[in-house]
């Protein structure tokens, strides 16, 4: 199969080609994905990430792997991703010996998709991979006729709809810490590497990966034990005739001292006193090896537990009334029941019949030091804790991309919500934990509430609410919020459902040539146009209508640009429409919502619910500020460390400093030497106002402001001073300081600088700028950004935008890039590809 010409690359080509002693093996599909509409606009933007890889087996002679750049198969396996979900990869298998090949996969969907052709020795595996919302790595394997493992091979799945590690891992956080868990599924075609955490409540799928992968070190633990088992000298004592009398310890003496009525005259016996005698009877003393200790009482019951477990995992896959019923895998099944057999087929051995049942507590050095004892219970103890993502130790399989987003975005209505109005009560998130998953429970409604804090009313957002009284059929949106208003009898409802799903306007299709960029689809439109109309209320009369809105939320990035979308501008319209919605994109979907709660009935109900004015004037309630201080010296700093506190002079604060909610620490380099820079900050328990003299570590003895922290917690990297640095202090947003590498980042003074750098950061992570002053904190404009070679100066006198390429500048309206940003971003992108 030879490689496709790059001038085809927009079709399907050879992905990855792989060569061993016994065979062939082809990956062939598209190397880009929906969102680009070739590979020609894929490589427009600079790909940061390198996807996994790995190809490991017997007699591997080759690995080729599709390169975007170069457009051609390379041994390089570290390459830009090319493998997506909702995508289908024609996978082929040609022999070279006379191996019968097989394919496996875990799961079973996957395992049968991929099926022989032909008649032995000439038969080639043939079928399609296709990965259904699901993301994350992917293992298959190539087994010969005796289930050797010939080749296996390790391919990651990117999602298309979300940025890999800026959004999908960090919405798989903010679910996992709602409710414990909640991400996880039993077998999947991918999965994400994971870690052991202690939990009281794991799932049965947490300890079927735990439990699969630690059986093998299990059994050989127990083995050692086996080979060297802890035992004691026991002593048992039988009654027997005088004359057979043989070994007599120390009990048996004080037995016959005891009873002297028992020694008779004989004629050949003891000499006592001159005389012969002997015993009627005696104890004779007999040693013996025994296991049945504590410790190997303990390594029983520990293995009854284990067995105990996996029967309650057969019986809840075996359940006639679990999701999993109707794909029961015959493969995984017997997988388990070996399990089971071999651990109680330990059970049953000779050497742990004689060990009696546990019946206390036992913690002994045995335990803790003894080869296999250790072990044993190491293992014991791991596979009953819970999983957390993103290690590398085990393979969790996650729920798919679609359920995930749908949870969320309830998740993240609330986190909005809490951000500015205070919660007076919720119904926590139910969830049925009684199968191999936690699945939350769809027949209890959740909802939370909340109160503004100046006029008291209510605003509740609910989860999935179902509506069966309706007189024509029920409705169950994925969130409704309610609003109350001061003197009106009903409440305001705004439906928001999660669709998983969204259109790239490739093209030459209709979506491009009637909405001109991505979003929501139609059908979902409709679908909102439907619940808005079907949900009716019947209050002495006829129905009426209670919903005032409905909106799609779909995964996209640029909320700039889709504010020249109809779907858009529908809302203001119609009360109908879709918003973006991802971890690092909320704004449009929380000024919605503030502005909702804010207006008063007369508005919602006449003028629309769109406000009247800019954005520029608008804050997103969860951009919380920082205070970045410096710090003078190193006596200073060790002070801040033990006592958990900044200190500044009050002369030195201007303005705004009470925003602050954080507090980050400076760290000059003339002090500091390599550890200048900003790697710690620390959440603001209290202020405090003082005078100097309080204060060893300050030579002044005017006002100053305490700022007392929680706790110091370390940025992911220092932020780096880069020829810059703070005077006094610094204001930032939270946002910006995790985000930061170089000190002059944390610095936007204008909505306008703020929209440039954003803009160039999703070009490149690359992107740099410089200030026209080297204190961050004296600075009062942006000189210029750069990215990828292009200079970009903002002249606020000239009200323009100045883009020099080489020796060309081209000039942009201030007033285009306020109102029109996604078409700055174009001529942007245009400059970059010339």
């Amino acid at each position: 199969m030879a490689s496709l010409l790059s001038g085809s690359v927009n079709e399907d080509t050879e992905l990855v080609e792989i060569e061993t002693n016994d065979f062939h093996l082809y990956i062939k599909g598209k190397p880009f994905h929906d969102r680009y509409e070739g590979l020609q606009n894929y490589k427009m933007i600079e790909i940061e990430e390198t996807m996994e890889f790995s190809a490991t087996g017997e007699g591997v002679q080759s690995v080729l792997i599709y390169d975007l750049k170069e457009e051609k198969l390379t041994s390089n396996l570290h390459v830009a991703p090319i493998f997506f979900e909702n995508r289908v990869y024609q996978l082929v298998i040609t022999p070279k010996s006379d191996k019968k090949l097989s394919f496996y996969h875990e799961h079973p969907a996957l395992r049968k998709a991929v099926t022989s052709v032909g008649t032995h020795p000439h038969q080639v595996l043939m079928g399609n991979l296709q990965f259904q919302n699901e993301v994350g790595y992917s293992t298959f394997e190539i087994h010969d006729e005796n289930k050797t493992v010939l080749l296996q091979v390790t391919m990651e799945i990117y999602p298309i709809k979300l940025n890999y590690k800026e959004d999908y891992k960090k919405l798989l956080e903010e679910v996992n810490e709602e409710v414990y868990n909640l991400a996880y599924d039993f077998i999947k075609k991918t999965y994400l590497g994971a870690t052991t955490s202690i939990t009281s409540q794991p799932t049965w799928s947490e300890f079927y990966r735990l439990f699969d992968n630690h059986f093998t070190s299990l059994m050989n633990s127990i083995n050692v034990i086996e080979r060297q088992p802890h035992h004691q000298l026991i002593k048992t004592y039988k009654k027997v005739r005088g004359d057979q009398l043989k070994k007599v310890d120390a009990l048996g003496r004080n037995y016959l001292r005891k009873r002297p009525q028992l020694f008779r005259k004989v004629l050949d016996g003891l000499s006592i006193n001159g005389q012969k005698m002997m015993p009627e009877h005696g104890l004779n003393v007999k040693k013996e090896l025994s296991y049945n200790t504590l410790e190997n009482q303990f390594i029983k019951y520990m293995m009854k537990r284990l067995v105990n477990k996996l029967d309650g995992l057969l019986d809840t896959i075996e359940s006639p009334n679990h999701p999993y019923k109707k794909e029961n895998d015959a493969d995984l099944l017997q997988k388990i029941s070996q399990m089971r057999t071999k651990l109680e087929g330990k059970i049953r051995s000779p050497i742990w019949r004689q060990v009696d049942e546990l019946d206390r507590s036992v913690m002994s050095l045995v335990m803790q030091m003894a080869p296999g004892y250790r072990d044993v219970y190491k293992i014991y103890l791991t596979v009953s804790r819970g999983l957390i993502l993103h290690g590398q130790l085990y393979n969790m399989s996650v729920k798919d991309v679609a359920t995930l987003y749908e949870y969320w975005t309830f998740i993240k209505l609330g986190q909005i919500l809490a951000a500015k109005y205070p919660m007076v009560s919720q119904d926590i998130i139910k969830v049925k934990r009684s199968g191999l998953i936690v699945r939350l429970d769809e027949t209890a409604s959740a909802k939370r509430v909340f109160k503004h804090p100046v006029t008291s009313e209510k605003v509740t957002l609910h989860f999935q609410k179902a509506n069966r009284k309706l007189p024509t059929v029920s409705q169950k949106p994925d969130s409704i919020l309610s609003i109350e208003k001061n003197g009106k009898n009903h409440a305001y409802h705004y439906i928001f459902d999660a669709k998983y799903r969204i259109d790239f306007a490739a093209e030459g299709t209709y979506y491009k040539r009637n909405y001109l960029q991505p979003g929501p689809l139609e059908e979902d439109i409709n679908t909102m146009h439907r619940y808005r109309d079907a949900l009716v209320q019947k209050e002495n009369g006829p129905y009426e209508r209670y919903s005032f809105g409905a909106y799609v939320l779909f995964p996209w990035f640029d909320e700039e640009g889709y504010e020249e979308h109809d779907f858009y501008k529908s809302i203001d319209q119609v009360n109908i429409g879709g918003f973006p919605f991802l971890p690092n994109s909320t704004r449009l979907v929380e000024q919605f919502i503030e502005r909702l709660i804010e207006k008063s009935p007369e508005e919602l109900q006449e003028e629309g619910i769109l406000p009247k004015g800019t954005l520029d004037t608008w804050q997103s309630s969860l951009e919380e500020k920082v205070l970045i201080g410096k710090v003078e010296n190193d006596a200073t700093y060790q002070d801040s460390l033990k006592n958990k506190r900044f200190i500044i002079p009050l002369e030195n604060l201007r303005a705004g400093w009470q925003e602050a909610k954080y507090v980050g620490l400076y760290l000059p380099k003339k002090e500091f030497g390599n550890q200048d820079g900003v790697s710690l900050f620390g959440e603001i328990e209290e202020i405090k106002f003082s005078n100097g003299n309080d204060f060893s570590v300050v030579s002044s003895t005017g006002k100053y402001v305490v700022f007392e922290v929680k706790l110091w917690k370390s940025l992911d990297k220092a932020i780096k001073p880069v020829k810059y640095g703070i005077m006094h202090y610094m204001m930032t947003t939270l946002y910006n300081l995790k985000e930061a590498t170089e000190l002059p980042e944390l610095f936007m003074k204008s909505p306008e600088e703020m929209k440039i750098w954003k803009m160039l950061r999703r070009i490149s992570k690359r992107s740099s700028l410089q200030l026209d002053s080297a204190s961050v904190d004296l600075a009062e404009k942006v000189s210029q950004f750069e990215v990828l070679g292009l200079i970009v100066m903002i002249d606020q006198k000239e009200e323009k935008v100045v883009i020099t390429r080489g020796e060309t500048d081209t000039e942009i309206s201030l007033k285009l890039l306020r109102e029109q940003p996604s078409k700055v971003f174009r001529v942007v992108s245009e400059l970059l590809v010339r």
